[in-house]
């Protein structure tokens, strides 16, 4: 490729930029605007032409081997827009288990539940795309602490399945900075075991906003700022229907789910030292369900028997569940001099439930013919069982915290003083109405003659008020005189006391960084400390419903180590890798079992755990300006639970037989301790990867890959002891893409004054592909007997292929 570059009276432009679209590197043009360069033969590439003060202009070639074309070009007057320069926070380097995502990709992110909490999933793994719960390094979903603006948020809690869950918290289009830490974080956070997302909304300085609008989900953002700067607004509201993804679900029915929130960030500057700030948020979701039929189907293989078993379930009745969360918090912060910070909090959060449910099913279980040959394809050929179950509710909850907290910061130059105090009033009501009812071959389950006996049934009431008491203070310290290469250490201490089981416990915190003086640019970091959880509701409840007041908070020791490398990768391109290694080590634990979301404690502390581990991310542009990453965590994370045993009989020949026989007589029996076990969230082997590209000739086509794998995990038996944990889950394999086209671009030159886009600084569409590869994933198990007692595993799948469509418009 040759040519020149000229103005507009046709002047030669020397120093003009030429780059083939993609790469890092190119060349200038000389004295005389000429230049020349070679290029890869059949392969379609852009040149870029940029100058100071100037348009940029781009063009497309395909050359063939041995060709040379010569081109002119004509660069235009442009606005005189500075190039873009990145300041990068070191900081976050510096602090162990901490991963700043970039918000700009959340819209980006091809992903069937639209947020924060998506991205999130690429770092620590998942297993259900319906959700935007998240288990941290085998930890529980209730182990995670998420704040919005330094105010602490809750997520409903009777939810059973991911189908019912409605928006997050969250709204992605307000999100101005992400900061998640997936463990050893610091004194300053809460009182919880795994990690701490902390979310920080825009400030708005001007009029602007955006719109999305899609098959799943629609969403408007407004914010805007005085002329004078000290009043701002920022305003969101968005409404969600999961009918397309539950409607390819195997219970078929009619879906009824929809999902709507507002919130609204209000902002006022008093004085140059006195501002305010009130967050708000009114949320409502509804589920209802009308099932009406289900076909479940599984393989089973064995030396001396393999068929295909399936189950048919006919419906009878209705689901229908309400959620509803309000929010308001005011914050006023005084910022007293250059060094002293001062923020002042108040929040009301409310949590008001509602659970619905007289669903029947009667079912047929057996073999399934699968040869299409024959006219009873998909029927059960040969019965091996039959029944009816009824699962009834009438749940309510209505969760109320009030939460009054101060915060505060010294900079003291080498030393960075944090505290905080707060004081949380919640109270709890609540009401569990439930009862489950099996019917197998004309008999009630668990079979007792001439009695009616239920296979499950919940019934209490709890009223609870509860006051807790919280605060910490830590120490930012920089050792040594070079502040890019020194030692940076943070040491804090945290205490918390509650009046429900009147424990008070103090947390100590430390961690470190180093950056050696290397030609490589690392940094070692590490962190330990004491953590602890106090119960708040669900780990109260024990399975039969009676709360336990009495109940202990888990706590736990960590430690991490690690490493962030910062390097120069493909195309002469920044990149980062960083590496921990982890140890968590778990006392008075409160064992559970997770069913699809749904979180059911044994509400006692008689368990001990740990959780062990390595995890790798990769950060950087794979592709000049198109942002990916890459995380592989291994992980092994197990519990004891005291007191966990079974027997085994023996008869008097002293072989062993089951308790159940009847032609045998037990003479002996053997305990055995169940001891370490599987705990339910242990994946040995989760992967993440998003990544973005686009076409060589035009960055106006995009390309999005969301990427996810998680190994094999336990699910549990109920009731059999012996069996705990011992179903096995496989492995997770989900694979969303996305396309994106920009319909608007952000040149407004080019537009007349009428256009009804004059004012938009861009549009796009995209259509995304869920589930690409079609990959069944299983989230939980139906239990199922035949005529033999013999039980069954019938997988409960997630949602097939699917395809959305969106537009988002920024203004």
């Amino acid at each position: 490729m040759s040519g020149k570059v000229v103005d507009e009276n046709e002047n030669p432009l020397p120093n003009v930029s030429v780059v083939i679209l993609g790469q890092s590197k190119g060349i200038v043009t000389n004295d005389s605007g000429y230049f020349r360069l070679k290029v890869t033969a059949e392969k379609a590439f852009a040149l870029v032409f940029s100058y100071s003060g100037r348009k940029s202009a781009q063009q497309n070639f395909l050359l063939s081997e041995n060709e040379e074309e010569t081109i002119t070009i004509r660069l235009e007057r442009g606005e005189k827009v500075l190039t873009e320069v990145i300041l990068t926070d070191q900081r976050d380097r510096k602090e162990a288990g901490l991963i700043r995502p970039n918000p700009k990709t959340i819209l980006n992110l091809p992903s069937a539940v639209t947020g924060v909490e998506s991205l999130i999933k690429i770092f620590v793994g998942s297993n259900n795309e319906l959700t935007s719960q998240y288990s941290v390094r085998g930890g529980s979903y209730d182990e995670n602490l998420i704040y919005v603006n330094d105010f602490e948020v809750f997520r409903p809690y009777l939810v059973r399945s991911g189908q019912q869950e409605g928006l997050s918290f969250i709204n992605p289009e307000m999100v101005r900075n992400i900061s998640f830490y997936n463990g050893g974080f610091q004194a300053r956070y809460g009182d919880k075991l795994s990690s701490v997302l902390d979310i920080q909304y825009k400030k708005p300085k001007r009029f602007g906003g955006s719109a999305y609008v899609g098959i799943l989900e629609q969403g408007l953002q407004i914010e805007n700022a005085s002329r004078n700067g000290k009043f701002s607004y920022l305003l969101g509201i968005r409404n969600r229907s999961n009918r397309n993804l539950l409607s390819s679900q195997e219970t078929k029915g009619n879906y009824v789910p929809s999902s709507a929130d507002f919130q609204a960030l209000l902002s006022y500057q008093f004085s140059p030292k006195w501002s305010a700030e009130l967050l708000s948020n009114i949320s409502q979701t509804k589920f209802t369900l009308i099932p009406q039929s289900s076909q479940l189907t599984t393989s089973v293989f064995s030396p001396v028997f393999s068929a295909t078993i399936g189950v048919d379930i006919a419906f009878e009745g209705r689901e229908k569940d309400q959620y509803q969360t309000n929010m308001l918090g005011l914050a006023f912060i005084n910022q007293v001099n250059k060094k002293l910070r001062l923020k002042w909090m108040m929040s009301r959060f409310e949590n008001d439930e509602q659970e619905n449910i007289d669903i029947t099913g009667a079912y047929l279980f057996g073999e399934r013919d699968f040869d299409k040959r024959n006219p009873t394809f998909g029927l059960i050929v040969n019965p091996l069982g039959a029944g009816v179950y009824q699962t009834w509710a009438r749940n309510t909850l209505n969760i109320e915290n009030w939460n009054v907290s101060h915060k505060g910061n010294y900079d003291l130059g080498k030393h960075a003083v944090q505290w905080g105090l707060s004081y949380d009033k919640t109270t709890i009501g609540d009401k569990l109405n439930e009862w489950e009812f099996q019917d197998s071959a004309g008999y009630s389950l668990p079979y007792q003659p001439n009695l009616l006996r239920l296979n499950k049934s919940v019934k209490s009431t709890a009223s609870l008020d509860i006051d807790k008491f919280s605060g910490y203070i830590q120490d930012n310290i920089l050792l040594g005189k070079d502040s890019s290469h020194a030692v940076t250490l943070t040491a804090g201490v945290r205490f918390n006391y509650n009046t429900l089981n009147q424990e008070f416990l103090i947390s100590p915190r430390i961690g470190a960084s180093w950056k050696p003086k290397w030609k490589k640019d690392i940094i070692f970091r590490a962190a330990a400390g004491m953590y602890s959880q106090p119960p708040f509701y669900r780990e109260l409840r024990r399975y039969n419903g009676t709360v336990n007041t009495q109940l202990k908070s888990q706590k736990s020791i960590q430690a991490v180590a690690g490493f962030d490398y910062n390097f120069i990768g493909i195309g002469g391109r920044p990149m980062r890798w960083t590496t921990e290694a982890y140890y968590k080590n778990m006392t008075d634990v409160v064992p559970y079992d997770v069913d699809n979301v749904r979180i059911r404690y044994f509400g006692e502390n008689n368990a001990k755990a740990y959780a062990a581990g390595v995890e790798m991310r990769l950060h950087g542009e794979l592709v000049e300006d198109a942002e990916s990453w890459i995380s592989l965590g291994i992980m092994k994370t197990a519990e004891d639970i005291s007191g966990d045993h079974y027997y085994r009989y023996k008869n008097a020949a002293g072989e062993f037989i089951t308790a159940q026989s009847t032609d045998q007589v037990v003479t002996d029996s053997v305990r055995n301790d169940v001891g370490w076990l599987r705990r339910p969230n242990d994946r040995r082997i989760t992967f993440g990867m998003y990544f973005s590209d686009y076409l060589p000739t035009n960055k106006n086509f995009k390309v999005y890959l969301n990427l996810l794998y998680g190994s094999n995990m336990p699910y549990n038996i109920p009731g059999a002891v012996r069996y705990r944990n011992a179903a096995v889950i496989e492995p997770y394999i989900r694979c969303d893409i996305g396309f994106s086209a920009l319909l608007v671009d952000d040149d407004r030159s080019k537009r007349r004054s009428h256009s009804p886009f004059r004012n938009f600084d861009n549009i796009w569409a995209s259509l995304e592909v869920f589930n690409i590869i079609d990959r069944a994933n299983t989230i939980s198990y139906l239990f199922v007997k035949d005529f033999s007692n013999t039980v069954y595993l019938l997988p409960n799948r997630l949602t097939p292929r699917l395809i959305n469509f969106k537009i988002v418009a920024r203004w």
